[in-house]
């Protein structure tokens, strides 16, 4: 199959394209050659700007993977661009699309998020998910039945720019006393970029329409923290802060504290989402085991000084602790 990838060099995108290669795939990618430029040198590649250049697409794909958008304008123009040159139109989107999280087992058919200012054109925490709808829509209203939409949660793995869950890798690998949220029975949900990937390229192969939420299975805190330390074989000892705590001393969940959202009635669905219907189609899990391995060993990779994007700093753990201390 041929393959257009609006984006390709960074995170999902990369992988995307070494997924399709490795199943026999032709790929063609379409970027301004900012990220990561050069990364796939015998990858065909057309330079330019999705708002300026899409004239630039001249070729016929048998489906184009639209990795990058983020306002209904652009992913408007882009699908009406290419509507006579692709047979299937995929959009990457996301579950914050999601009007709220407050039952749990959401699925598709939940309604999603609406905005007063349709036009605006700035991503925020209240912005990000009704514009992401309203992407959704934009490629629906041309390709139709013709158009897959992937609703991921928090994707995970080598090469994540977020560090939203490399740091827990990372810093229980560490060891000594690791500052943790609310309790082992808190859970998250994750999934591995490689098994993301590698299902939209299957979901593509078989011409599949549709919405799917593409995420992994409800997965404890405890469960993750302790295969991290397997994994890394550290002495890790976990400090379990309550949530109160940390909302005390302005610990911010995602954050201060990747991959976890306090488990309250507002957010309960959060890290229970539905994905019984990916799962019917071919969505695969890795082994948790498998994925903090690759993350650590990508992590590691990376240079000691490396700026982190989420997690606490050493100083402000090490208060944060001596202050547990004073307090159970």
């Amino acid at each position: 199959m041929k393959i257009l990838i609006i984006g390709g060099t960074r995170f999902l995108g990369r992988h995307l394209v070494s997924s399709a290669r490795a199943r026999g795939h032709e790929v063609t990618l379409f970027n301004r050659g900012k990220t990561n430029p050069g990364l796939f040198r015998n990858v065909e590649t057309i330079s330019g700007d999705r708002e300026k250049d899409l004239d630039q697409l001249t070729g016929q794909w048998d489906a184009v993977i639209d990795t990058c958008g983020y306002f209904p304008r652009i992913v408007k123009m882009s699908a009406e661009a290419l509507k006579d040159r692709v047979e299937n139109y995929v959009f990457i989107s996301s579950i914050s699309v999601y009007a709220d999280f407050r039952k749990t087992g959401i699925n598709e058919s939940h309604p999603v998020g609406k905005i007063e200012d349709e036009t605006m054109e700035e991503v925020t925490g209240e912005s990000y998910g009704p514009l992401k709808a309203l992407c959704e829509k934009a490629a629906q209203d041309i390709f139709g039945v013709s158009s897959l939409i992937i609703r991921p949660g928090l994707i995970v793995g080598p090469h994540d720019p977020t560090d939203r869950f490399t740091y827990w890798p990372v810093r229980i690998a560490r060891g000594g006393d690791v500052l943790v949220p609310e309790s082992p029975n808190a859970l998250t949900q994750i999934i591995d970029v490689r098994d993301l990937s590698d299902f939209i390229i299957r979901l593509i192969e078989q011409n599949i329409s549709g919405v799917f939420n593409a995420t992994g299975e409800s997965l404890s805190l405890g469960t993750l923290f302790e295969t991290c330390k397997q994994v890394s074989k550290s002495d890790a000892d976990f400090k379990w802060a309550s949530v109160e705590f940390l909302d005390q001393n302005h610990v911010a969940p995602w954050s201060d504290m990747p991959a976890w959202i306090p488990d309250t009635d507002e957010d309960k669905g959060f890290a229970r989402v539905d994905i019984s219907k990916a799962m019917h189609a071919g969505l695969s899990i890795s082994p948790l085991e498998e994925t903090v391995k690759a993350t650590l060993a990508w992590a590691l990779e990376r240079p000691l000084d490396h700026e982190w994007k989420a997690g606490l700093g050493e100083a402000r753990e090490k208060e944060l602790l001596e202050m547990l201390k004073n307090v159970q």
